[in-house]
């Protein structure tokens, strides 16, 4: 998962729940956008009609393997800078050839890839105790490092609120408890999170 450390937090509403037409147009696009991209080098276009995919909208893409629920890769954005579309678009992009934990995705693997998209909430300050699982997602910055979890991590650990803090802080390479010390800025965010029906 990307980010990056100098991104400003964005402090507008959350934006209305897409349809479900939005959606499974979302998830046949970032299908069609790994055949395209893995096998051409091309990605499919951009245009759409619907008012809900134009907005400024920060996503995540999840890439699983379908067989064993086993991730395969995973890329997002922390700030909306470009339209739902495209950041769907280039997060599957991303998701498949720029995760450094897993060798890129090849075309032949596509068809046994489960496809999950999260578009995130703008992100709010958020103290510890305010923290809950199943609804926010976190992001802790301190200096240089910063790390994201989104929030259907900790229920897939069966994390309680002190294992996911403990846990954002060591995504971000930082010692167990930094939640704790002053000096960090801790941020929570919500989910719109929907994958392909198997």
């Amino acid at each position: 998962m990307s980010q990056n450390e100098d991104d400003a937090p964005d402090a507008r509403e959350p934006l209305p729940r897409l349809s479900e037409v939005d959606r499974e147009e979302l998830l046949r696009l970032a299908r069609q956008t790994l055949i395209q991209y893995l096998g051409a080098g091309a990605v499919p276009s951009c245009k759409t009609d619907r008012s809900a995919l134009l907005e400024q909208r920060a996503t995540f893409v999840t890439l699983t393997v379908r067989d064993s629920g086993m991730l395969r890769g995973c890329r997002g954005e922390v700030v909306a800078r470009q339209s739902l579309i495209e950041s769907v678009i280039n997060m599957a992009v991303a998701a498949a050839t720029d995760d450094p934990r897993f060798p890129v995705v090849d075309l032949a693997e596509v068809p046994g890839l489960h496809i999950e998209i999260s578009v995130l909430s703008p992100m709010e300050p958020i103290e510890p105790g305010a923290v809950e699982i199943g609804r926010h997602g976190l992001m802790i910055v301190k200096g240089r490092n910063a790390g994201l979890l989104l929030p259907q991590v900790p229920i897939a650990y069966r994390w309680d609120r002190e294992e996911f803090l403990d846990a954002v802080c060591r995504k971000a390479g930082l010692p167990l408890g930094t939640w704790r010390s002053a000096g960090v800025q801790l941020y929570g965010f919500e989910c719109e999170v929907w994958g392909e029906r198997d």
